[in-house]
């Protein structure tokens, strides 16, 4: 594929996109842009320091201090905060728990989306999270939205978090995954919905080469 585009891939937590543009983005010779591990190291940071995560001025003193950064490895993607690796620091249940408070403020959202189009100016970057299609790269040539039931995306966080050697009960991620769905869905800056040029695209029951077989089928008809 020659020519390289940007590809938005949204949806809500756990719907498998993080997963999914990894690989399609090494499939593809593309660059990947994990948008939601930004709010993460932000998230984890300001844990680290103790900042009220309803303090909006002190989380953008914060992240003006920070600077994230990836680095790709042939299994996956490593995470920097300044030098500092923090990779699986930032998927723990406490950041995983907070980092909607932190995505909710405005300017912190600004600051990030400026970091996040400066990646993708060039173009050849898959870009996930959940506002891609709509704020951060409102001119992609291509849009997915992912989603899966409740049930399905609690169950694929419950056996991740096993991997990790977190025990978190599978009743208790089903509950904090509807909590976030709202939470994501009802904020006033950037909430979560699907722009209206992208593909719905239901995950719920399909393995991960068939949702990525079904976006290169996208891909493909925008070149063509």
């Amino acid at each position: 594929m020659t020519n390289k585009m940007m590809i938005a891939i949204d949806g809500p937590a756990s719907a498998g996109k993080s997963t999914v543009a990894k690989l399609l983005a090494n499939e593809l010779g593309y660059i990947y842009c994990d948008t939601g591990a930004m709010y993460r190291a932000l998230t984890y940071e300001a844990l680290q320091k103790g900042i009220n995560l309803e303090d909006e001025e002190a989380l953008i003193i914060l992240l003006e201090k920070n600077a994230i950064s990836f680095e790709p490895t042939e299994k996956n993607q490593k995470v920097y905060l300044n030098n500092k690796e923090v990779t699986e620091a930032i998927r723990q249940p406490d950041v995983t728990n907070s980092v909607s408070a932190v995505a909710a403020h405005s300017q912190v959202r600004k600051e990030l989306v400026k970091r996040q189009q400066k990646i993708a100016d060039k173009g050849g970057v898959v870009m996930d999270g959940r506002d891609i299609g709509t704020t951060v790269l409102p001119h992609a040539e291509v849009k997915i939205f992912l989603i899966a039931s409740v049930e399905e995306r609690a169950e694929r966080r419950y056996k991740e978090n096993k991997l990790n050697g977190i025990d978190t009960p599978l009743e208790q991620l089903k509950k904090e995954i509807s909590d976030r769905d709202y939470k994501d869905s009802h904020r006033e800056s950037s909430p979560l919905t699907k722009a209206e040029d992208a593909v719905l695209l239901d995950t719920t029951s399909l393995d991960i080469q068939q949702v990525i077989g079904k976006i290169k089928e996208v891909v493909s008809s925008r070149i063509s």
